[in-house]
């Protein structure tokens, strides 16, 4: 396989586990419209809110990256 098959093999990849992410993490609070969900500092709400927007960004991350390598790959 040459350069270019391996830009396509991993953006589909990366794409899918991003997007799979995003299904189960959904958007990050920082991108959400309207009212937010707020936890009191040092609670284990706030811990995990916290972790579900990580989590969220790295899905919108490994999204644009495998969107990217696509394109690349494709052109």
């Amino acid at each position: 396989m040459n350069e270019i098959s391996w830009f396509i093999c991993l953006g589909c990849g990366a794409l899918w586990l991003g997007l799979q992410i995003l299904w189960v993490a959904g958007l990050p609070r920082q991108l959400r419209r309207g009212e937010v969900e707020h936890a009191d500092k040092g609670t284990q709400k706030a811990f995990m809110l916290f972790w579900f927007d990580q989590y969220a960004w790295i899905g919108i991350s490994l999204s644009l990256i495998g969107i990217i390598f696509i394109i690349y790959g494709g052109l």
